[in-house]
């Protein structure tokens, strides 16, 4: 007989092997269709970035002086991330009430429409003034869509992900942003070859039509995944807030403002590198497009690697100590970081790009999917996320429109962009040494959270 434990034991240990190697292959599907996801709702919100750098200033305004063209252009930029916050109540309303994966699949169909819409509108000599005015609507949809699609993708990875992987795992949603500026750079570096008179006329809407592949994908690879049990939880204990929204401003708004003053610190030296430097480096720099383009290039590859080595080292040192730290880097880069570009050589510009993406924001964003998904509770964690992301993205998203008129008034001076990185940088330094370090805690529904530091604090 004494075989007999032996033999009801192996099927019990086979069946849990079973099961811990299909949830391990659950969280990867879930993590690399988040990653995905984002990558291609980055690339629609990124090649606006660009043409509006490169091109909208000719295309749509063409009445206008260079600079004051180029500025217009700017401004339509910054009514995507106006439009974003809106996005995040919306979506994160009916995430935190209907579902996280419905409300992705929505957020990924309704950015890919509205950019493959910019690839095919006709510009101001053709409509007149009807161009800029659909071209600003559809850079507000963009703004809207992409306002619910972080929170959610962060939420479901991390929702779903071991708890001491949640870093890591929830930190590849994350690369999505730099993948998503290779993309949208490789696609613009290439047509970018075209002769001018082609790039204006017809070649910088190849980008744009281009997303109708991405987002087959994308929407096939979502389609594939599974709501989170955290989620479900809250549903089967009736603990769906009605208005998410209010719940977390209520209850949550020392984490959602702690939150708005960490994406800042991250969001503005990106938007100025990513966006801004592309036009200063061009017109106040002398340097070639080309050169910024493939410094962009490579340092948001560098990045892509960076994001996961981050989010890993969260897991064993912390949120806290690497947004510190990474913060610490960028405050202190702000004006070495133009100083670099003003010499005018390629290596030096490169590295100046190399140093600002891939070590100061791909430090400071990394953890902060994590440290979000963990400063709020389940029934508010989708909105409460997105809120707090989106509006530091208003912030920062009119930093190129700023950084235009206030570096045109300096006559091409570079310090008072530099000093807004810099004052930006310690700013969301500040906030992550306010925030009790999330690390560990417990997502299920029904948990307490405090979302700042006290003297008991380890």
């Amino acid at each position: 007989m004494s075989h007999i434990p032996v033999t009801d034991a192996a099927p019990d240990a086979r069946a849990e092997g079973h099961h811990q190697a299909a949830s391990r292959a659950a969280v990867r599907r879930t993590a690399l269709a988040g990653m995905i996801g984002t990558t291609i709702e980055w690339y629609d919100f990124y090649i606006y970035g660009l043409a509006a750098a490169l091109v909208f200033g000719t295309e749509f305004f063409p009445d206008f002086s260079p600079t004051a063209g180029t500025l217009a252009a700017f401004g339509t930029f910054a009514v995507g991330f106006i439009a974003r916050p809106l996005g995040g109540v919306i979506f994160g309303h009916f995430g935190d009430r209907v579902g996280r994966k419905n409300a992705l699949m929505l957020t990924l169909f309704l950015m890919g429409a509205a950019t493959v819409v910019v690839g095919l509108l006709p510009g101001y000599q053709t409509i007149g003034l009807w161009a800029p005015v659909l071209l600003v609507t559809l850079r507000f949809l963009q703004g809207f869509a992409v306002g619910g699609e972080w929170g959610g993708a962060v939420t479901m990875v991390v929702e779903s992900s071991p708890r001491d992987r949640r870093g890591f795992y929830g930190s590849l949603p994350q690369m999505g942003v730099p993948l998503g500026l290779v993309l949208s750079s490789t696609v613009f570096a290439v047509v970018s070859t075209l002769p001018d008179d082609d790039l204006l006329a017809w070649g910088w809407r190849i980008p744009f039509l281009l997303s109708v592949v991405l987002i087959g994908v994308g929407l096939f690879l979502r389609s594939r995944i599974t709501e989170t049990r955290t989620f479900a939880r809250v549903k089967a204990s009736g603990r769906a807030r009605k208005m998410p929204a209010m719940e977390a401003f209520r209850h949550h708004w020392k984490a959602i403002a702690l939150t708005v003053g960490m994406y800042v610190s991250a969001g503005v030296p990106f938007y100025i590198v990513s966006v801004f430097v592309l036009s200063y480096g061009s017109s106040h720099l002398d340097l070639s497009r080309g050169v910024l383009l493939t410094g962009m290039l490579i340092a948001a590859v560098a990045e892509g690697l960076a994001v996961p080595c981050f989010g890993a080292l969260s897991d064993r040192r912390g949120r806290r100590p690497v947004f510190v730290g990474a913060a610490g880097f960028a405050a202190a880069l702000a004006f070495p970081f133009f100083w670099l570009l003003a010499t005018g050589q390629t290596g030096l510009t490169w590295l100046a790009m190399l140093l600002a993406l891939a070590v100061a924001h791909a430090g400071m964003y990394a953890p902060t999917a994590a440290m979000y998904a963990e400063l709020f509770p389940a029934d508010v964690r989708y909105t409460g996320t997105s809120i707090g992301y989106q509006l530091g993205g208003v912030v920062a998203g009119f930093v190129p429109l700023v950084a235009g008129a206030l570096v045109s008034a300096a006559d091409g001076a570079s310090w008072p962009i530099a000093s807004i990185w810099a004052g930006a940088a310690l700013a969301g330094l500040v906030c992550a040494l306010i925030v009790r370090e999330p690390r560990g805690r417990d997502l299920q529904p029904g948990q307490p959270l405090d979302h700042t530091e006290s003297a008991q604090t380890p």
